[in-house]
């Protein structure tokens, strides 16, 4: 590995194949995830519903349901301009293929038999229509990520594992604590969300947003909830921490906090649910 100006260039691996974490082998005989290429729209739709899926029961495995409150999107690869999403009141346990619900930005179901949580589409619609480039959301109304967006307060750089948000959060005040379910209160919050790979909305919980996959948002998510969890073991404890500086929180990040590095993270948990929970793909 050399390093230039502009961060490391890693060898390719053994069959010549590009390299763009040091997580990855150079022995390209090693049994390892490779990140997928499609030949066709059908084939790349497929691949992004099953991970969505996944990501549904990723939650539930996680302790994140609370009702109907939830919803996960990624963009259809052929209509950008529509987006999958979980059905309304339908446990993240019981999420697949089968039931997802295809919607545009104005919260028009398209094709699936179930409702939209309007909430969900007035922030995902409203993310996706301001941000092109952002393809997958997610939000859930989780333990510790509403108590400490309570706060109003960032995460502080108390461990790598927080060094993955490192310039790459925002606690968002405006409409804290109102029900999301008129447009204005959409376009109130997508800036800040777009712009940021996490948003704590103050006083109602966790957003996390890719330009990626529904992997990377999805772990990424489920990272900021244990993030959120051990600030508030710290505050807790009344112990100050040694925090980290802003170079090796911007190290930490590039290395461990990447949008490839929360994809390669979600792949540990695609394999179990796929292995133990065959009924998603029906």
């Amino acid at each position: 590995m050399k390093d230039t100006a502009d961060g490391p260039v890693l060898a390719p691996d053994s069959a010549g194949r590009e390299r763009i974490s040091i997580y990855q082998p150079e022995d390209a005989s090693l049994i390892f995830p490779q990140t997928p290429e499609f030949e066709s729209h059908e084939e790349e739709r497929t691949y992004r519903k099953q991970h969505l899926v996944a990501a549904c029961r990723a939650f539930d495995l996680h302790g994140f349901d609370y009702g109907f409150a939830g919803h996960l999107t990624i963009r259809d690869p052929e209509r950008p301009e529509l987006y999958w999403t979980n059905p309304m009141c339908v446990h993240f346990s019981q999420v697949k293929m089968s039931n997802l619900v295809l919607a545009d930005h104005q919260g028009n179901v398209v094709e699936g038999r179930h409702a939209l949580n309007r909430a969900g589409f007035v922030l995902h619609g409203a993310v996706h229509e301001e941000y092109p480039d952002v393809i997958a959301m997610c939000h859930a109304h989780t333990v510790y990520g509403t108590a400490w967006c309570s706060t109003g307060r960032p995460l502080d750089m108390i461990s790598q594992d927080a060094a993955a948000f490192y310039k790459s959060h925002a606690v968002i005040g405006a409409s804290a604590g109102q029900v999301a379910v008129e447009k204005e209160s959409g376009m109130s919050v997508a800036k800040q969300i777009g712009m940021n790979r996490a948003a704590l909305h103050q006083n109602h919980g966790l957003l996390t947003s890719s330009r990626h996959s529904i992997d990377d948002a999805a772990f990424w998510f489920i990272a900021l909830e244990r993030a959120c969890q051990q600030q508030l073991i710290i505050e807790q404890s009344g112990i100050k921490p040694q925090l980290l500086d802003d170079k090796t929180a911007a190290y930490s990040r590039e290395h461990v906090g990447s949008d490839y590095i929360g994809w390669l993270h979600f792949q540990t948990l695609y394999d179990h649910i796929a292995a133990t929970q065959p009924d998603m793909f029906e």
